[in-house]
């Protein structure tokens, strides 16, 4: 089978054909995929140069779902539907695959998921049921995220987890307050945010608070920075003002820059603190078995999915990025129709 492929070449996608796709493996058709903001960085050229001259050209998205059209394993049957991992270990190592230097990671060193058909290991998939919002679906890679950095937190939490903050009113900061609320469903979970229309979306949260108007007299347990870019200084300043003694400050925003830290405070106070990037299959099937169980969670999520584009071309694909870009909040899905 002739596969086709969307790859950027800042700044605009072109179209490839490449080789036969092998039959040894499982091939994947996309359905939804999702833009993420890494995506939008090597769109709008927001990366260092040096980065976008060695990974271009590349095809985007790391977030999808698709359906499986051959496996000669037989592990999985034609028309299943299931969620595709876009980390790829090649080789062993004594730390997490999604954090091994050994591993490669899809829309970032190599293609993404931007073609008609993708090849994948058969542990590169998880089955989903068919009855799954396939719009939200579409981003689960992202909701593994938080649920990996959530599980490494109960892991390391030596403190009482009473009162659990999250910093960061985007899409991973909504995700990681839903996720925190079914898990420890008997803690006070606070969301922080500077814009309210946003905050005011977290309807599970116990509380919320915009950064600049916080009562004096809060204190927090555990806290999850998802803000990023050069705004997670300012929210990490605030997380060590207000966290307890060995509390854990656990960071999901990723900035080009380097970002100071009052280090001072964090000897002082004993703090942990833990770095959270990507997930691995475990992951993904943990996300896939709360949904099952916890379907009132779609509703959630749902409120994330800001536009739904239909991509029958490249310049469907660009229209799609340049409406996402503007995007204030939410997710914006691609329905795959290549």
């Amino acid at each position: 089978m002739i596969n086709i492929v969307y790859r950027l070449k800042s700044p605009k996608f072109f179209e490839e054909s490449i080789d036969e796709i092998d039959l040894d493996g499982v091939i994947v058709r996309p359905l939804y995929l999702s833009i993420c903001q890494a995506d939008q960085r090597y769109y709008q050229g927001s990366r260092p140069a040096e980065v976008l001259e060695r990974k271009l050209p590349m095809a985007l998205i790391h977030e999808g779902i698709g359906e499986v059209i051959h496996d000669d394993s037989g592990e999985f049957k034609a028309g299943d539907k299931v969620v595709m991992i876009p980390n790829t270990p090649t080789g062993d190592d004594v730390c997490r695959a999604n954090y091994s230097y050994k591993s490669k990671f899809r829309g970032s060193g190599f293609d993404g998921f931007t073609s008609d058909l993708i090849k994948l290991d058969s542990d590169r998939i998880v089955r989903i049921p068919e009855d799954f919002n396939p719009h939200v679906s579409a981003f689960i890679e992202l909701i593994s995220v938080a649920y990996q950095g959530i599980s490494k937190f109960s892991e390391i939490a030596i403190t009482p987890k009473d009162t659990l903050g999250v910093w960061g009113d985007g899409n991973l900061g909504f995700i990681t307050t839903l996720l925190l609320k079914e898990k420890f469903p008997e803690s006070r979970i606070i969301a922080f945010g500077k814009h309210l229309e946003n905050l005011n979306l977290f309807s599970f949260a116990d509380e919320i608070y915009q950064i600049h108007n916080v009562p004096d007299d809060l204190k927090i347990d555990h806290a999850f920075e998802c803000v990023g870019s050069s705004a997670s200084q300012s929210a990490i300043e605030q997380i060590i003002d207000l966290i307890n003694p060995q509390g854990t400050i656990n960071l999901f925003g990723v900035s080009e820059y380097p970002i100071p830290i009052n280090t001072r405070m964090v000897l002082e106070k004993g703090l942990t603190i833990q770095g959270n990037s990507r997930s691995e299959r475990e992951d993904f099937i943990g996300v896939v078995e709360t949904l099952k169980q916890n379907p009132q969670l779609f509703e959630n999520l749902e409120k994330l999915i800001t536009n739904v584009c239909e991509i029958n071309s490249l310049n469907d694909l660009k229209e799609a990025f340049d409406k996402d870009y503007i995007s204030q909040f939410g997710k914006t899905i691609l329905k795959w129709n290549k």
